[in-house]
């Protein structure tokens, strides 16, 4: 998709005139989209909100539902990753509601109002939080999901062009992550047909294309890697993650892990876990769309290729105390309920012994 030709269209079939835009605070530039959206918006009252952290807590999100509310804006427009993303679904959402908002995230209360027209416009090629209607939400360390059917973007706008600048450390990430997500929507508890349609498909363009786009970019590969990642966003949409993103959220919240990296260092290792619980045709599928013959061709296949793409595969080659990490993730990882999802249960002793072999 072509973001100059579309979003404009898309306004003004909306009857738009002013806009909130939420976006980061560096990449609205560097990945060329400030350029791009400016122009489109010359005409265009605008509100811009980017004062927040890479993982998005409640302190954020009243920052930016403050200057939400001050502005007229009768539409929302996020551009941006997953963090972007995340922060535009709930300050939407949750300016349509009263204080005090941690029982909404909690889940100890319904969300029960829409909030405006919102467009996304993703700058990575990982989260697919454009396609999906779930919005990742900290308290503290601790983290959780806004949840609703209408959180889901009104429009999404994904144009490759956008994360032809990525770097090549977020692109690994974000990369590792829209693969990771395919493979997790693919043998969730919660998938279906549907869903598995997006997830072979991504999980496809993510392994063809994933080396290519980090290490030699080419347009080819940055569109593969964009279909991927909104293919699997579409799957994690029906679907939802499963216990390698349960594992992924303390190491991002506690030692400051990239997302899609911790969520890719247990990916190789919970696939031999996970191979045992799988039917025989969904593990050929899935050995097949990999390219390789049994789980540990899979698992060795997926720790090459972290390596490929220059991602570390161990926890010891990030300086962390190991001892607090396993402490910490033991404690926690039980609490998401997407550890729930996943199709072989997962205990205490598994995941020490999991954590133990990426160390």
């Amino acid at each position: 998709m072509d973001t100059a030709n579309i979003l404009p269209r898309i306004l003004d079939e909306e009857k738009a005139r002013r806009v909130f835009l939420v976006t980061g605070k560096a990449s609205y530039e560097s990945s060329g989209a400030k350029n791009i959206i400016e122009t489109l918006l010359k005409n265009y009252e605008i509100t811009r909100f980017y004062d927040f952290s890479a993982s998005p807590d409640l302190g954020d999100i009243r920052r930016g539902i403050a200057v939400f509310k001050r502005s007229p804006a009768d539409i929302v427009l996020a551009v941006g990753g997953g963090s972007v993303m995340d922060i535009a679904k709930s300050i939407n959402i949750l300016a349509e509601h009263d204080e005090p908002f941690e029982i909404f995230v909690k889940g100890e209360k319904t969300l029960e109002r829409h909030g405006k027209t919102l467009i996304a416009i993703p700058t990575t090629a990982g989260s697919g939080s454009e396609a999906t209607h779930f919005a990742v939400v900290y308290i503290g360390k601790q983290k959780y999901s806004l949840a609703r059917e209408w959180m889901l973007p009104d429009y999404a706008i994904v144009d490759p062009q956008l994360t032809f600048k990525l770097p090549p450390r977020i692109t690994a990430s974000t990369g590792i992550d829209a693969l990771s997500q395919a493979i997790e929507s693919f043998w969730s508890l919660g998938a279906t047909e549907e869903s598995k349609t997006y997830s072979k498909r991504a999980v496809f363009l993510a392994r063809s294309y994933l080396a290519e786009a980090v290490n030699t970019p080419t347009p080819q590969a940055r569109a593969a890697m964009s279909e991927a990642a909104h293919l699997a966003g579409k799957a994690i949409n029906i679907a939802k993650t499963t216990a390698c993103h349960a594992i992924s959220y303390p190491l991002t919240a506690y030692f400051g892990i990239p997302h899609g990296h911790a969520v890719g260092l247990t990916l190789p290792q919970m696939f031999l876990y996970n191979a045992e619980a799988l039917d025989s045709g969904d593990l050929r599928g899935l050995l097949s769309l990999l390219g390789v013959r049994t789980p540990e061709e899979g698992a060795e296949f997926l720790e090459n290729l972290m390596r490929k793409i220059g991602l570390e595969t161990r926890l010891s080659q990030l300086n962390i105390d190991f001892a607090e990490a396993k402490k910490i993730i033991l404690e926690e990882v039980f609490k998401t309920d997407r550890v729930r999802n996943n199709p072989r249960p997962l205990t205490k002793e598994a995941l020490e012994k999991i954590l133990n072999a990426i160390n």
